[in-house]
């Protein structure tokens, strides 16, 4: 059995030119980075050269990346790091309803230590009202944190004109553009954004590495204790091999992101068109158009999702029902709850997310399978036709 892989939200393969240039990190040019011996130098050089090309891939300077372990400490830095820096001048912070667990989370324990937190609504396409953000902010407000592109139906926000905003109440700003980078331009300068978490692992590097950008000058307390490793802010040995590894993924990424965009997105319009013509009472989640290239977020009226992941998963091809992050839980799916899309369909929602190996022939493939499981479980299903046409967003 071929196996056909469309859960690249969640993670991606290793690129092949990303592999070759991590492999002497390994066992060749092994030393510590913080060493001061030629063994640690030279690992040193290697970790300032990935800085160096991730600063260059987001527009920003070398000094203002730091390395972590991925976009969950990240934006657990940032929440945290921000809030606590700038508590002096307020203890306002601004969100969303569908942001990343890990922006979440730590707001609701930021919440538990003395901070308010506002969740802002989004629209049926899961877009941030400008409107409502105006009105939230007030004096106290000191972060904004609203994420680039959400990581389950592909919705991209406004971010400029939400940072134009940020910067205009003189507020920081905050992104997660994890399932950003690589996909669409993010100038970081440019665009006016204070702070911003990213990962490898979604754009063809390895797992375990990911940055925090924070622009030269705005206040952040260190996250870990230690030693002084990132300007004394995060201690701990640096992950030389993954960081080279991270540096390069960005590069290449940023390098083809025009070919890459645009052979996802034919392919990701392409499956829409073909999956709403041929299986009946299905619907889209997330924008028509101002979605990442790759993502297709559906909902089948009368079944569950879960039973479509797991039926394609014996035929061999991978998808999923939701952020990796949030799986194995019971509750309803929050992005699509915040959207204002029906409980029914809530359960119908499967994601398919493409890469940019994914091929013409395996989303054929897909659909063909698609549309037979739909069928199947439709005849087994308890909801009744007549319960379908009350399925409205």
């Amino acid at each position: 059995m071929n196996k056909i892989y469309l859960d690249n939200a969640s993670t991606t393969a290793i690129n092949s030119e990303v592999m070759a240039e991590m492999m002497p990190y390994f066992n060749s040019v092994y030393g510590n980075a913080s060493s001061l011996h030629s063994f640690g130098r030279d690992a040193k050089a290697a970790v300032e050269t990935a800085r160096e090309r991730i600063a260059k891939a987001i527009g920003c300077l070398p000094s203002e990346i730091y390395f972590t372990s991925g976009a969950t400490e990240s934006n657990n830095w940032a929440l945290r790091g921000l809030a606590y820096a700038n508590a002096g001048k307020g203890k306002h912070i601004i969100t969303s309803k569908i942001e990343h667990p890990s922006v979440l989370e730590t707001c609701r324990q930021l919440e538990k230590e003395g901070f308010t937190v506002t969740y802002l609504d989004v629209d049926k396409y899961g877009l941030v009202r400008l409107d409502k953000l105006l009105h939230n902010i007030d004096q106290d407000t000191i972060l904004i944190s609203i994420m680039a592109a959400n990581n389950e139906v592909g919705t991209i926000q406004n971010i400029q004109a939400i940072s134009n905003i940020a910067k205009e109440k003189g507020v920081i700003f905050h992104t997660d553009a994890t399932q950003a980078i690589g996909s669409v331009n993010i100038n970081a300068k440019e665009m006016g954004i204070d702070a911003m978490s990213f990962s490898s692992h979604k754009l063809y590097g390895p797992k375990g590495v990911g940055a925090l950008y924070v622009r030269n000058g705005v206040m952040i307390d260190k996250f870990m204790n230690g030693g002084e490793q990132e300007k004394n802010l995060r201690a701990g040995t640096l992950n030389t091999p993954a960081i080279v590894g991270f540096g390069k993924a960005v590069e290449i990424a940023c390098r083809d992101i025009i070919a890459n965009a645009k052979k996802m997105s034919n392919l990701r319009n392409y499956f829409i068109k073909e999956v709403m013509n041929r299986i009946d009472t299905t619907f889209l989640n997330g924008h028509p158009i101002q979605r990442l290239p790759n993502n297709i977020n559906m909902s089948f009226g009368q079944i569950e999702g879960e039973s479509v992941m797991f039926m394609l998963d014996m035929e061999g091809i991978a998808v999923s029902t939701g952020s990796a992050c949030s799986s194995g839980v019971t509750e309803p799916p929050y992005v699509l709850e915040a959207m204002g899309v029906s409980p029914d369909l809530q359960k119908g929602a499967v994601r398919f997310t493409l890469s940019k190996s994914t091929t013409k022939e395996e989303i054929d493939t897909t659909i063909d399978e698609l549309e037979k499981i739909v069928k199947k479980l439709r005849k087994i299903s308890p909801i009744t036709k007549a319960q379908v046409g009350k399925m409205k967003k």
